[in-house]
């Protein structure tokens, strides 16, 4: 049987080990001035703007994208250990380096979960799973690119980890 081609952010694992998955594959069009969008075809796209007007810029999509697929691991691992959340919001801060290229130096991801019965250790393990282990953004970044995580449940007690 064919295996879809899984979207980027969809970080889980395949259901078979010796299957090979298709390379994602997005048409990115310009649109004037610092502008992009961009998508796969016969899909929604997404406005890319340089200047952060019109959209995010690469770097905050890039870090919105790295939220994102750690967000989609936390809130399936957390239901499927019959603790679901309720809301999941996530800042990210995306610390950069002063010289060109300025690439990203470390990243923090600040997770707010709110859900009836979230234990914290869960949680804090399904934090773990995602940065360390299942998020593809996550693992396509640099090895040499700290990304750290804080956690608030509702109660407001904030937990630190990396």
């Amino acid at each position: 049987m064919p295996t879809e081609p899984q979207s980027d952010g969809n970080s889980a694992p395949p259901a078979a080990t010796n299957t090979t998955q298709l390379p994602a594959t997005v048409s990115v069009a310009w649109d004037g001035d610092q502008r992009f969008v961009f998508g796969r075809l016969d899909r929604k796209t997404v406005r890319v703007d340089g200047q952060g007007v019109e959209g995010p810029s690469p770097v905050d999509a890039l870090l919105g994208s790295l939220a994102a697929c750690a967000g989609i691991d936390v809130v399936e691992i957390l239901a499927k250990r019959r603790t679901p959340a309720n809301s999941l919001k996530i800042q990210v801060i995306g610390e950069r380096v002063s010289t060109v290229p300025r690439r990203l130096k470390h990243v923090t991801l600040h997770f707010q979960i709110e859900g009836a019965g979230i234990d914290r250790e869960k949680a804090e393990r399904a934090i773990e799973l995602s940065i360390g282990k299942y998020c593809s953004v996550r693992s396509s970044l640099r090895q040499d690119v700290p990304v750290e995580w804080t956690l608030e449940l509702v109660t407001g007690e904030l937990v630190t980890g990396d």
